[in-house]
Order: C-alpha cells, then structure tokens, then sequence
C-alpha cells in the first residue's frame, strides 16, 4: 500500500488531499525509497498555489525527504537496497514511497538521523549554495539574512557565524528575534518596526553591506536594494510575501552599480557531482556541530495542510518534517 498527499488543481490548503496511489517499480537507473521523514519547504506552497507550475495533474507535493532504498534499477551502481538516503528535489516528496533517479540522492552519514535529513536537505543546501558560492562570504563580512528565524535562516545565521560573518538578520516577532539570536545573529530587526535600511546603516556606520540574501520577496526587495554598498549584490531567492513587481533595471546603476540575482537550488546542483558536493559540505558542518538543525515542527503526513496553514501564518520556526 502506498499514500501520498495530492491535489488535483491548484488553491488553497483544502485541496491537498490523503490518496492511495500506486507503489512503483524503479526504471533502470531509478531506486524506490521508502520515506521514513518527509520535509516542508515554502516552495511547497507555490507549487499548491499555481505561482510555480506543476508539469500535468493530479500531483504529489513536496520537495525533499529520506529514506531507504527498497529496489533498485538494473542499471544503478552506486546505491543498494538497505542504503539510507535523502534528497532534495524532484518534487514528489508527499508520500510513503517513491521512485527517483539515482543520481538525485545522497547517502546518509551515520551521524544523521531521518528526521534531521528530511528537515535539512533542501533549506541547508540552498543555505550552502548562497553562503559559499553564489555570494562567497569571508570572514569580516557583515550580511543581511531575511527571514532569520525560518528554516533556510537559521541554518544561514550559524554558518556564515562559523565562517567569520557579523550576521544581520530579520523576523516578523520579538519571539523569533530570540531565536535568531540564539542561532548567530548579531543584530535582529522587526519587519514591519524597523527601518531595515536605516538600521543597517546605523550598524555599519554608514558602509552598508556587500550581499543581502532576501527569501521575503515584494515586501522586502527595495529595502533589501537599499541595504547595499556600491557593487553589493541582491540575493532574491524566494518570495514569501508575493513576487518581486517588474524592475526597472536602471533602479540598479542609481543605487551604486548593484548587483541582481535569482538563483535556485536545482541549477546550483544540477550535476551530480555538485549535489554530491554540496551535500558532503552541509554534512560536515551539521556533523561538527557549528550548524544545529532545528527541526522544531512535526506532523503525520496525512496532516500536511494543517502544516501549510502554519506555515503561511508565520507560525513556524525552523523546520517542519512530516512522518509518513
């Protein structure tokens, strides 16, 4: 028997819905993997939504778990049944089992439970990507990091800690600004309270910063562009509030010759050997301990649009996993 949330057209929460589905065989270079922890990401969201389109319908949410292998294709090498597993992406995620190309996961360190896995893949991977190759922060860097508290954020906030950063980051409670603190923030600001762009002047001494990494989207963007030194780069990789308005690209030469970007995970690991690699760094810093991941959330996955209503009213912190 197999389970999975589905919709059948996109809208709201209430059109997810708990369905039996067929259990697949693996094709040739695919493996099945049973789900023992299934993640929750706001991407999930758009796709429910219609802002992200869904290649054909009915379709199965979700963008990330972890697992064990339970069949493997004649072609696969490198993964055996038994192999613990995760992944981020394709999506497909909302369900008991599934079958995914093998060349889509990775194999667990002993270290790494399923839960943390499944609350980790994806948001600690997009947070390796920006900290360590869309923007490479040094240290002595001093950065702005939207959504401090959310799962991406807090990952964000004790990496580029460890890596020598002064972390500026935003939340929507002085609740959730304790928590980012606790997790490397220096500074914490309100939205919606604080001038973000004043504030950071006041914090850099007027020097502005040399990257913002913005998952808010239209509520944010501007101040996020007002945030930035000369040849400062905007780091749009999200859009919680809604999608970023047309720009005007001249807006970017009167504000000191900035820098734009719209980068996704997919691209940054669409190689096999850049999944591996981005993997194996997210593995490392978590199994050292400077980056704790905060799986502060769980749900049965049968529950998942209960879990989606939260996340949408901001009232989630750090990760949220499903258990199948």
């Amino acid at each position: 028997m197999n389970h999975a949330i589905r919709i059948h057209e996109p809208g709201g929460p209430e059109k997810m819905v708990w369905e039996e589905i067929p259990l697949p065989a693996p094709k040739a270079d695919e493996v099945l993997v049973r789900h023992h922890a299934v993640g929750l990401n706001y991407i999930d969201v758009y796709f429910r939504t219609g802002l992200y389109k869904i290649p054909s319908l009915p379709a199965t949410l979700g963008m990330e778990g972890a697992g064990v292998v339970e069949a493997v294709g004649s072609e696969v090498t490198e993964l055996a049944v038994g192999d613990r597993v995760a992944y981020a992406m394709p999506i497909g995620a909302y369900c008991e089992a599934r079958t995914i190309k093998a060349d889509r996961l990775v194999k667990l360190p002993d270290g790494i439970d399923f839960k943390t896995a499944a609350g980790m893949m994806l948001q600690g991977m997009t947070a390796q990507y920006l900290l360590r190759r869309t923007f490479p922060v040094k240290a002595g860097d001093t950065i702005l990091v939207h959504a401090a508290a959310g799962g991406v954020g807090l990952i964000m906030c004790q990496w580029a800690k460890q890596l020598g950063c002064t972390v500026i980051g935003t939340v929507s409670t002085p609740a959730k600004a304790e928590l980012a603190r606790g997790h490397g923030a220096d500074h914490v600001l309100i939205s919606g309270q604080d001038d973000i762009a004043a504030r950071v002047k006041d914090i850099t001494n007027g020097a502005m910063l040399p990257v913002v990494y913005d998952s808010v989207g239209k509520d944010t963007f501007m101040a996020s562009l007002d945030c930035l030194a000369p040849f400062g780069m905007m780091v749009s990789y999200g859009n919680a509030s809604g999608p970023v308005p047309p720009l005007d690209v001249g807006v970017l030469a009167a504000k000191g010759s900035l820098f734009l970007t719209r980068p996704t995970l997919a691209t940054y690991t669409a190689k096999p050997a850049d999944l591996v690699a981005t993997a194996t760094d997210l593995f490392s810093v978590v199994l050292s301990g400077a980056v704790k991941i905060n799986v502060n959330q769980t749900y049965p996955l049968k529950e998942a649009a209960e879990a989606h209503r939260a996340l949408e009213a901001r009232k989630t912190t750090g990760s949220t996993v499903f258990i199948p």
